[in-house]
């Protein structure tokens, strides 16, 4: 669902955890019934919610949830887990994480053995195929898919002078050197920052818009020769470099702070991110609306609930995903919370058109999300992907902190990400 660095604090709770199998909120430990199970999740995306919601219309089934951090820790935990052999019921995994998964399937519970590959039709195929093996086992079940668009403050853009009105704001940047030639305007207006930041805001946004980003669909790594990733990499750099940017790091306690108090006008949001801002800037509901991204398509996002093998309750796991990740569960989750669903069956759904979130100026969001993701080419994610793109957004950050030198900030990533995967 989001990126989030690691930290030694919280990557030593998270291998503690898997040793002794505690912490987060639910309930008692699982008994082993067929009925209870253990569920690690990600922090931030309020799954205690969704866990609630399966208790109260299945009395009797206990769920043990442990948010272990962010979506690497929650990964890092699985993988010290598995070689371990204490492992939970269900987990959730983030999808730049899952490949390097799905290559070792003998350490989950193939899905179809419980009727996965019967139901696997009711999800976009590029995303049901994201989990499924080559030799055919499918190890995880998708839960919701980014999308992408541009949240933006209507109050700030009013006192720069700029339009508000979320269709003629769309206007304002079909592409991404529209978008920096507005944020420049913004600045040079208010003398303050127009986005968040030049990494996730600017090329996280780009590198996820076309048909190949660091592999090629055969599963070769192209990162180095990919036209997609450098043009994603030189727009984020000259917006770096713009003066433009907050120069604060997603996720990170400042970013969370300053987006409460305007301390950037726009964010990139996939679907997903909507939450983050409701529940980092409760003070702004009404003040934001939500434009087209620049592009207008494209992909940020999404997760997958997979069992590992040595879970003592697997099926009482799957009656979880059974239910809650059915184009009618799916479809339930994102009037409740805004998940994009992966079934595209909800797509033409009036309940997802209609929807109009308030705390975005009634923006239609299911319609502009849905849209977005529409006009996605597929491109393949492959083992190392989380642990490139995470090279190319340290080496722009370098840049936009005054700490790397723009010149060299593409050499110096691709040399990180050798180091890094070895190839």
């Amino acid at each position: 669902m989001k990126l989030r660095r690691t930290t030694p604090v919280v990557l030593a709770a998270a291998l503690a955890l898997t040793a002794a199998c505690g912490g987060g909120g639910g309930s008692a430990q699982p008994s082993g019934d067929g009925k209870s199970f253990e569920f690690w999740s990600f922090s931030g995306i309020n799954q205690k919610k969704s866990v609630e919601d399966y208790q109260k219309a299945n009395p009797g089934v206990q769920v043990k949830l442990t948010e272990v951090g962010g979506s690497t820790e929650t990964a890092q935990a699985l993988t010290t887990a598995l070689a371990g052999g204490k492992v939970p019921d269900l987990v959730l995994i983030q999808g730049d994480d899952l490949p390097k998964f799905v290559q070792q399937p003998q350490n989950f519970q193939d899905l179809r053995q419980y009727g996965a590959d019967k139901i696997k039709s009711d999800y976009l195929d590029w995303v049901i195929s994201q989990s499924t093996a080559r030799s055919g086992e499918i190890i995880g079940i998708p839960t919701d898919v980014g999308g992408m668009a541009v949240a933006y403050r209507t109050d700030l853009f009013k006192q720069a002078g700029l339009p508000t009105d979320r269709d003629e704001v769309s206007k304002l940047w079909p592409t991404w050197d529209a978008f920096i030639e507005t944020g420049k305007k913004y600045t040079a207006a208010t003398g303050k920052a127009f986005v968040d930041n030049a990494a996730t805001s600017v090329f996280y946004q780009a590198v996820n818009q076309g048909p190949q980003k660091y592999y090629d669909p055969s599963g070769n790594v192209v990162y180095a020769t990919s036209p997609q990733v450098k043009t994603a990499f030189d727009l984020a750099i000259k917006t770096a470099q713009a003066g433009i940017t907050a120069k604060l790091s997603s996720f990170e306690d400042g970013w969370s702070a300053a987006m409460s108090k305007g301390d950037y006008a726009v964010i990139s949001a996939p679907s997903w991110l909507l939450e983050q801002i409701r529940n980092n800037a409760p003070d702004t509901k009404g003040k934001w609306d939500v434009a087209k991204i620049p592009g207008g398509a494209g992909n940020w996002g999404g997760s997958y609930l997979a069992i590992p093998k040595g879970a003592a309750n697997p099926k009482a796991a799957w009656d979880y995903i059974s239910k809650t990740q059915s184009p009618q569960g799916q479809l339930d989750h994102f009037v409740d919370s805004g998940a994009l669903p992966t079934t595209p069956s909800a797509y033409q759904d009036p309940k997802l058109l209609g929807r109009k979130d308030p705390f975005f100026s009634d923006a239609p969001t299911g319609k502009i999300y849905t849209e977005s993701l529409l006009g996605l080419k597929p491109f393949l994610i492959g083992p190392d992907s989380a642990a490139i793109g995470q090279e190319f957004l340290n080496a722009i950050t370098n840049v936009e902190q005054g700490k790397g030198d723009p010149a060299k900030a593409w050499d110096t990533a691709l040399a990180n990400i050798k180091t890094s995967i070895g190839k």
